[in-house]
């Protein structure tokens, strides 16, 4: 990811968070991906793998949120990426819980994703405060 960053946000621990989100959840995915990409007996896939190419996508737009809200002059637009980044959050946290009830030995890598997940919400509500 490749965004034009101001200096002080690589810095920041919410993002950089957020950027350790992004690569477990890919990791995540792909492991659990090579254990559900399979039929199931009755020739039907395993609705789960959808799941997994969900946190992906919510992890990754993690990042671009907390840009969008530090860039944001405005605090109506402002709570706007805030409010989006805590949806996220909450998608990101509910598609973990269903993906731990799956068929595959890579749900064992889901409570690490969560306890991520539960930092990231501390490091999100001291950052809304400085915002």
């Amino acid at each position: 990811m490749n965004y034009n960053l101001p200096s002080h946000l690589s810095d920041l621990p919410i993002y950089k968070k957020a950027m350790d989100i992004i690569m477990l959840s890919r990791s995540i995915s792909t492991y659990l991906n090579q254990d559900l990409c399979y039929l199931n007996e009755d020739g039907t896939e395993d609705n789960d793998i959808y799941f997994s190419g969900d946190i992906v996508q919510q992890s990754t737009n993690l990042a671009p949120e907390i840009i969008n809200a530090e860039r944001e002059r405005y605090s109506d637009k402002k709570h706007k990426h805030l409010e989006s980044l805590d949806r996220l959050t909450s998608k990101l946290y509910s598609n973990c819980r269903r993906l731990e009830r799956s068929k595959s030995n890579g749900k064992d890598y889901l409570p690490i994703l969560k306890g991520e997940l539960k930092t990231f919400r501390k490091l999100q509500r001291s950052w809304m405060l400085t915002l």
